[in-house]
């Protein structure tokens, strides 16, 4: 393929990706709203006085850039993998893949819609958050940069999750006994400093705390990681995961079998 049909190929799967969320936002766009409305009432308003400040910063501003980045990681990573698994369980997969349109193609289609309703969600929640909290962007680059990284790594994890899954089923595994638990562990509500030594230790194996210090950084100032980290943590988890992902394609794993 010449590199203009190469883009017409990844453009067409882009589209498709952001019909296939955005028509259906009642049911992809709005509950992760709501939901997150719920934490800045619950743990914001109600709990959050009890608790005071963190770092210098009321409550409820703390826990902010987490909830944001909470909302955009399971988000870019439940669209892709019910994407990938949904054109996998109706044979559409097959097509695309004996095609002329190369592996990393059908890879980069995948992973940009599963940032852009990452995305999505991530501003959705901004706007509502604007409603608890009076957000400061202190470092803007340090914030887009963070959160598109984050949102390309779960894509990408999504996508494993979805050529491994065998039935709908395998599809909600992950999510619900690796992600949430590492998600909720990585310090969207609470500083690591106000942990024991054995447990900073134990926070700094969840690749999570990284994206969260630098996303919270982006907006207060503050991390609880140094920022070169940070970044070479999620940039590294992104060329490793993209080289596997790739491979499964080229393999065919879970696809041809």
């Amino acid at each position: 393929m010449t590199l203009s049909e190469q883009y017409i190929a990844f453009k067409t799967i882009v589209i498709k990706e952001i019909l296939r969320f955005s028509r259906i936002w009642l049911q992809t766009i709005l509950p992760p709203v709501i939901t997150t409305a719920l934490y800045f009432i619950i743990f914001g308003k109600l709990i959050g006085p009890q608790i005071g400040q963190v770092q210098g910063y009321n409550y409820i501003d703390y826990i902010v850039p987490g909830l944001i980045m909470m909302a955009v990681i399971t988000n870019s990573y439940a669209n892709v993998v019910s994407s990938f698994y949904g054109a996998k369980f109706q044979h559409n997969i097959e097509e695309m893949l004996i095609s002329p349109t190369p592996n990393y193609i059908i890879l980069l289609g995948y992973i940009t819609g599963g940032v852009c309703r990452g995305l999505s969600v991530g501003i959705a929640v901004t706007a509502v958050a604007w409603f608890f909290s009076d957000l400061s962007f202190t470092h803007v680059l340090v914030i887009i940069s963070t959160v598109l990284l984050t949102a390309i790594l779960f894509s990408i994890t999504g996508l494993i999750n979805g050529v491994y899954a065998k039935s709908f089923d395998d599809i909600s595994i992950i999510p619900t006994f690796v992600l949430t638990p590492l998600t909720y562990l990585g310090g969207v509500f609470y500083s690591i400093d106000m942990l024991s030594s054995f447990w900073q230790n134990a926070s700094l194996l969840n690749p999570i705390l990284y994206m969260v210090s630098a996303f919270r950084y982006g907006f207060l100032g503050v991390s609880d990681i140094p920022l070169s980290t940070s970044y070479l943590i999620i940039v590294g988890f992104i060329i490793v995961l993209f080289q596997a992902s790739l491979h499964l394609l080229n393999k065919g794993r879970g696809l041809r079998s």
